[in-house]
């Protein structure tokens, strides 16, 4: 096996990056629980170059030679987000909810392809993704189904604690809503 590198894409740099890891996402969210098909992707697309014009974009892709492997992105939460009131389950206190643009950074996706699964990808995607940010926490969403057991123990291994159950859309499934402190 080829070593496997990193890069690190931001503001509209990451916004170009849609087409060299689409492969790797339809590869990934074909399989439980998510189990995505051509229109889930469609609307995937959508929203990503929605998301990559967001404030702080970052993508960081995992590539063997030049094959993309694994990728990871987010960005800053805006002061006017819904992210706190997708939660279904709890109300939180307005001082956690309250966003400057610059307090919270949200991750939308971290991926790594099946082949290179449990080889420490994940982990350093994540690492790189966060390197340098000057934010308070970190938060993400996942499933929290069997299928995702790896992912729910990783998230719990770098220190994040689920806050709420969110439904971060219309006929979305549940997603359990983790937060992370940085300072």
């Amino acid at each position: 096996m080829a070593e496997v590198t990193y890069d690190r894409h931001e503001a509209t740099e990451a916004a170009s990056q849609l087409d060299a890891f689409l492969h790797a996402y339809k590869e990934v969210y074909q399989e439980p629980p998510y189990c995505e098909g051509p229109s889930d992707v469609a609307e995937f697309i959508e929203h990503y170059q929605i998301q990559a014009q967001r404030p702080g974009i970052r993508l960081v892709l995992a590539r063997e030679a030049e094959e993309v492997v694994g990728f990871t992105y987010g960005y800053f939460l805006a002061p006017d987000t819904r992210w706190w009131k997708n939660l279904q389950d709890v109300q939180l206190p307005d001082a956690f909810t309250r966003e400057d643009g610059q307090r919270t950074f949200v991750i939308i996706e971290l991926a790594v392809r099946k082949p290179w699964r449990r080889r420490g990808i994940a982990a350093e995607l994540h690492a790189r993704l966060l390197a340098g940010l000057d934010v308070e926490r970190v938060t993400l969403t996942m499933r929290p189904e069997p299928e995702a057991a790896p992912a729910q123990s990783a998230y719990a291994a770098w220190g994040y604690r689920k806050v709420g159950v969110s439904r971060p859309w219309d006929d979305a499934p549940l997603y359990d809503c983790m937060v992370r402190a940085l300072r």
